[in-house]
């Protein structure tokens, strides 16, 4: 990585890049700003968009019937935060990191997503979650409910009940699936499947006795029970297990169930091929070919952070994803699969970047991941977020800066600030009338909390727009600023699944017409960056 933050040993960068002839150095107030030396010659930016311009040129929508859908849910993953995400991962591949791209930042077609909700105007995870699973915006706190119902009244739940698009594909015939690295009873996971009054509803145990006596199903119950999902991977284990059942993994966990009933048992009865796992050696060892239902739960909530996750024992979310694809992409009819990174959400409300942004990082290599297991010609892929949070990234500070790095500038009480700050959150320090003194080696460190304006025990969320990422058939539909609900609808629209059964778009591109436009791309890129041809050129 390359570092120029003050107090750090900077002689090993000063003899890497000037060994390798890449950089300018400049000493500008204390701090090494690290300048490409080809970007310096005005010849390269010219490249670089007549590159960009050719790829422009070159994309044509896919007009056809989605046969796949594959939903990618960064959790809480605002704009400043794909940002910060991208320069960290250039710098994770020691880069300087602005220049870098995410896979999503590669998508053709983006737009914007509006995320209130029908009663507030900043967002939590499970109204949004209705929103962009279901089509229909919601009240806060609930999912699965039109905006009829309301918070923690069980008795406004029935006969408001809306359908996710993962559950219409799988009445359509298509196996659907469930990734995330929160637990699986979680709001956004959760508004696949369930459609209860409160998202903290997560086992029996939470259900308020009131709710019980009106015949309302905590979260987990319905999982088994509403929908036939055919792989389930994440957190979530002590939901599933009646009180006292003893955590395969931990000692002082155990099932918190009152029903006496096992959720897991229940699920695997009746299911064909089916089979239960809670580490990582057990989900290697499932044979994909021979396995149509997979339920793999890796901890007893939420799963481990990335930067904390033991690699032989806990399975990554790229490495769920791909078991998930694996399985699912057997069914010809197709697949809907929803991937969520969730703790991105969660190191933001602790106003731990750095445990954030590389969940967002982990979350981008999965989506890298999926494009090498499935096809653009028939796989419709959508990245978004469900909310953003307050979380800013800015302060003077020189190219190839840390993420988690310090201002070139200091603030006008004297002291250093990180350049990655939240609004409010736990945070606020005030000792002695004045902030604490930081430096590098503090703010880089895990478990270092970031500084914020105002103190709460747990950071909010923001209330503006999310972006919208899309590649493959119908991705043309995601354009302009949308209402969240938007997103539904699109997707379900491109697999011709209902409501939209009648859409009469054709299936997947022919081999002809793929060659056909890659053969125009290659024309139009000859064209513009070679005197070649200057007749057909006229003519294109």
């Amino acid at each position: 990585m390359l570092l120029m933050s003050p107090g750090i040993q900077t002689m090993s960068l000063v003899q890497h890049t000037l060994k390798a002839g890449l950089f300018i150095l400049l000493f500008i107030n204390g701090y090494f700003s690290v300048i490409p030396e080809e970007e310096q010659d005005p010849q390269f930016w010219n490249v670089k968009a007549q590159q960009a311009l050719v790829s422009a040129l070159a994309v044509k929508p896919n007009v056809h019937r989605a046969k796949n859908l594959i939903l990618f849910l960064g959790d809480g993953m605002g704009l400043t935060t794909l940002t910060a995400a991208r320069i960290l991962k250039g710098q994770l591949a020691g880069r300087t990191g602005e220049e870098g791209t995410l896979t999503m930042d590669t998508f053709p077609y983006v737009a914007l997503s509006k995320t209130y909700t029908v009663d507030q105007q900043m967002p939590d995870s499970a109204a949004t979650a209705t929103a962009y699973l279901c089509g229909v915006k919601a009240i806060y706190g609930t999912m699965g409910l039109s905006a009829a119902a309301r918070r923690s009244q069980c008795s406004t739940t029935k006969g408001n009940e809306v359908k996710s698009v993962l559950h219409r594909a799988r009445v359509a015939g298509k196996s659907v699936g469930i990734v995330t690295t929160t637990r699986v009873q979680h709001a956004s996971p959760g508004a696949n499947y369930a459609h209860i009054a409160d998202r903290e509803w997560y086992s029996d145990t939470n259900l308020p006795p009131s709710a019980a006596g009106e015949g309302c199903k905590d979260i987990a119950y319905q999982l088994v029970h509403n929908t036939d999902i055919n792989v389930i991977l994440g957190g979530g284990r002590q939901y599933m297990f009646p009180k006292g059942t003893a955590d395969p993994e931990y000692a002082q966990s155990t099932g918190d169930r009152l029903d006496n009933t096992s959720l897991v048992d229940v699920w695997l009865t009746n299911r064909k091929n089916a089979k239960y796992v809670w580490n990582k050696a057990q989900l290697d060892a499932v044979d994909e070919r021979n396995t149509d239902y997979l339920m793999g739960l890796f901890e007893p909530k939420d799963t481990r952070y990335e930067l904390e996750r033991n690699p032989d024992t806990d399975p990554s979310l790229t490495e769920m994803m791909e078991k998930a694809i694996k399985i699912l992409r057997k069914n010809p009819k197709g697949f809907y699969l929803f991937v969520e990174g969730g703790r991105i959400d969660h190191g933001h409300h602790s106003s731990e970047a750095k445990l954030s942004l590389h969940e967002a990082v982990e979350f981008d290599r999965a989506i890298a991941r999926a494009a090498e297991l499935t096809s653009e010609l028939d796989t419709l892929t959508v990245a978004t977020a469900d909310h953003s949070h307050v979380f800013s990234f800015g302060g003077r500070s020189p190219r190839g800066n840390p993420v988690l790095g310090l201002s070139s500038k200091m603030g006008d009480d004297n002291k250093y600030f990180t350049t990655a700050l939240y609004g409010n959150g736990p945070g606020h320090v005030i000792i002695n009338g004045t902030r604490p003194d930081i430096n590098f080696n503090i703010t880089s460190s895990t478990g270092y909390v970031q500084q914020s304006a105002v103190p709460l025990s747990s950071e909010t969320h923001g209330s503006e727009d999310v972006a919208i990422f899309a590649k493959g058939p119908m991705a043309h539909l995601f354009h302009g600023v949308q209402e969240q609900s938007y997103i539904a609808h699109a997707m379900a629209y491109a697999a011709c699944i209902e409501p939209y059964t009648n859409c009469q778009l054709e299936p997947i591109l022919d081999k002809g017409h793929a060659v056909g436009s890659q053969l125009s791309v290659l024309l139009v890129l000859l064209c513009l960056l070679t005197s070649f041809m200057p007749l057909y050129c006229k003519l294109f």
